[in-house]
């Protein structure tokens, strides 16, 4: 996440277009942003989850529903992308093989989440 956010800082105007771009077609409200904008705010984005996955003083559940939410954006371009899966599938085609992927982060996060709730029976004397 971090390297991935660092990279997206760095973006020229081609990438951030093509960033902005491929984003505006699955979340059309994205194109009130201009396209250096937009990669900009997912940079920031990018590199704020990766901290907080790293760093031992944010709850689990809170970086988990962080995660959680991230991949969801991002398994919903694949959803609903033209081209990234068979017709009538699930399966990925070539060029959705690097969204579907991130199926794994989903799981990730909605284990961080699971984990950091509050368990029936913590923290009582017995």
């Amino acid at each position: 996440m971090l390297t991935s956010g660092f990279s997206k800082a760095s973006a020229d105007e081609e990438a951030a277009g093509q960033l902005h771009g491929f984003a505006t077609g699955t979340y059309p409200f994205l194109g009130k942003l201009d396209a250096r904008s937009f990669a900009g705010l997912l940079s920031k984005a990018e590199m704020a989850l990766g901290a907080a996955l790293l760093l031992p003083v944010v709850p689990s559940a809170v970086a988990g529903a962080a995660l959680t939410a991230f991949s969801a954006g991002t398994l919903g371009l694949y959803l609903r992308t033209p081209g990234m899966r068979e017709e009538g599938s699930l399966r990925w085609t070539q060029q959705g093989t690097p969204l579907a992927k991130d199926v794994w982060l989903l799981g990730i996060g909605l284990s961080l989440l699971i984990d950091g709730l509050p368990k029936p029976g913590r923290g009582r004397c017995r």
